[in-house]
């Protein structure tokens, strides 16, 4: 059974609202993954258990070459640990905001790429529900993978989603329909609806509406019926004919599956098996000597983190030592080991040295970006 002492730890790469991610390294294999791990007394807290084990479950049924597959799952008595593929290009949030300008030619293939994994997960009936520059990761080549499927949502025959879930400025208007008491329900087209949104941005460096996570529904509802977005000249007809397809107010006049995209005539001349099988070269290929995340996410594991992942198999040690100490019944030492109701597992190494003007820079870098994370 693969557990934790299976992995070295190398470093923290990423943080989101239901958990934190760091490279790992199997041991045996010398193969690098990503690994998403989730403190279990902050789940309950925030009752969020139930989303956790949905996305595992999720995952474990999927692959593709367009998504963040699944590998490994685990658990000890501190967290949930998830082993899935490592991406080395960053996301496409933080290339928005290194000031990457993105070509149409190179969007066109991100919309290609992403196109192409909203149609096997509706194979799978899956709304994916979250679809956002910073849910869609690039490997070292350039091609895109969808990741984050903590609130994704599966659906059956022809069954309608109903609960509310989503990042305001990426959720379709429908999504907002409950506060007005007419909602119907909603379906995969609100993932199509994200991508157009997605596009939009890439190409243009802001979204097609402005609006925050705190703009109420009604206002947003109205923006939608009374804003119509504005499409730069200098962009194609044909690019323009396809946001507006995706952008489209009415959910079945709306471009909600991948045949119906494949008809516009921007997509005209795909060699749609040349995508699948990655032959089409992105326009954009990441810096392969460097890692493309925010630095400070290992200060903040390394400074800021009350129990740092890489010290966790000395903690769990020293508790054990201490709870025998005490005259507790004697536990052996913790094996890292037990499985969730999954098939899984995972692997680590120690955080590299970081110097003391890194650490001068990354602090001042954190003060900001901690004053400033109210959006």
């Amino acid at each position: 059974m693969v557990n934790f002492d299976h992995f070295q730890i190398l470093r923290a790469i990423g943080k989101g609202s239901f958990g934190k991610v760091c490279i790992v390294q199997k041991k045996d294999t010398k193969k690098m993954y990503a690994m998403k791990y989730m403190n279990k007394l902050k789940c309950v807290e925030r009752n969020e258990v139930r989303n956790v084990f949905k996305e595992m479950q999720i995952m474990r049924n999927l692959e593709h070459p367009f998504l963040v597959n699944f590998w490994y799952s685990f658990q000890d008595e501190e967290d949930m640990f998830m082993v899935v593929d490592l991406l080395l290009g960053g996301d496409l949030r933080y290339h928005l905001q290194q000031n990457v300008h993105f070509s149409e030619s190179t969007v066109k293939l991100y919309v290609c790429e992403n196109a192409l994994a909203l149609g096997y997960l509706r194979s799978k009936r899956i709304i994916h529900r979250d679809i956002k520059p910073d849910n869609i990761l690039l490997d070292e080549h350039g091609h895109c993978h969808l990741t984050d499927f903590n609130i994704a949502a599966i659906v059956k025959d022809d069954l309608r989603a109903t609960s509310i879930a989503g990042t305001k400025p990426y959720m379709a208007p429908e999504l907002f329909q409950p506060h007005e008491g007419i909602h119907p329900g909603y379906s995969f087209s609100v993932d199509w609806w994200s991508l157009g949104v997605t596009a939009y941005e890439l190409l243009r460096g802001q979204r097609p509406y402005v609006m925050r996570s705190s703009t109420p529904a009604n206002e947003i509802l109205h923006m939608f019926h009374k804003v119509n977005p504005s499409y730069p000249i200098a962009w194609s007809v044909e690019m323009k004919t396809m946001l507006r397809k995706l952008l489209c107010i009415d959910v079945h006049q709306r471009v909600s599956c991948l045949a119906e995209l494949q008809d516009l005539d921007l997509l005209s001349d795909v060699n749609w098996d040349a995508v699948l099988s990655k032959q089409l070269p992105p326009g954009f290929i990441p810096n392969r000597r460097r890692l493309n995340c925010d630095p400070t996410f290992e200060l903040e594991e390394m400074i800021l983190e009350s129990k740092p992942l890489h010290k966790k198999k000395k903690r769990l040690a020293r508790k054990t030592r201490e709870q025998g100490s005490n005259g507790s019944p004697q536990v052996k030492p913790h094996p890292n080991s037990k499985p969730l109701p999954l098939n899984g597992s995972t692997s680590f190494q120690s955080s590299p040295l970081v110097t003391r003007t890194d650490c001068v820079c990354m602090c001042a870098h954190l003060a900001r970006r901690q004053a400033i994370s109210r959006f």
